[in-house]
């Protein structure tokens, strides 16, 4: 599988935040998307996941299934944690699970892959905010998608957080997944970079 991006435009507000770029990565890889605030990191990330329209250029997917758009195949997430507070974590993952498609079974081996099988039943407004990161982390293995889209991912994450979802990276990778993830921080993993120009 291999997903490039040749002469991408982006304008938000009527400011172009980045032209002219290009990308390439392959099963197997992690390319970190760096630079200062206001490059346009997540506004990639976002057009990648169709989430934003180009105003210019092309996104390709070589090698995926067919009959499936980019968005299709792929896990965006964000610098924010989309979680439902009044539900639990079992509920918010089952949410996600259930709206992407995926298997019933599996969900308490998801949670104990990102260390939160001991808060099932807790509701999420009660979760720290590394904990809110790793129920967000765990849609990303309940539901498998080969391209994962990655904002800041890191962010909340203590040490042993960080070294928990570096190894989830890793396996992905190892399975023939892709990794593009905007970041000011180390991954944690072997990438390649792509540096964005400076904030307007």
């Amino acid at each position: 599988m291999r997903l490039s991006g040749r002469d991408l435009r982006c304008v938000r507000g009527g400011r172009e935040v980045f032209s002219g770029l290009g990308l390439a990565t392959s099963s197997g890889e992690a390319l970190a998307v760096t630079g200062p605030n206001g490059s346009g990191k997540t506004s990639l990330l976002r057009l990648i996941a169709g989430l934003l329209m180009p105003a210019g250029g092309s996104i390709m997917l070589e090698g995926g299934e067919a009959e499936l758009t980019v968005a299709e195949q792929t896990h965006y997430l964000g610098h924010r944690d989309a979680l439902k507070p009044a539900l639990s974590v079992q509920e918010n993952l089952t949410f996600w699970r259930d709206f992407l498609g995926g298997d019933a079974d599996g969900s308490g081996q998801t949670l104990k892959a990102v260390g939160l099988d001991h808060a099932t039943h807790l509701p999420a407004a009660y979760l720290s905010a590394g904990q809110r990161r790793r129920l967000s982390i765990a849609r990303l293995i309940a539901v498998r998608r080969p391209i994962w889209l990655l904002d800041e991912p890191t962010t909340a994450l203590d040490a042993a957080g960080q070294e928990m979802f570096a190894g989830l990276m890793r396996d992905h990778l190892a399975h023939g997944g892709l990794i593009i993830a905007a970041t000011h921080a180390p991954l944690g993993i072997e990438a390649r970079e792509l540096r964005m120009g400076g904030a307007a």
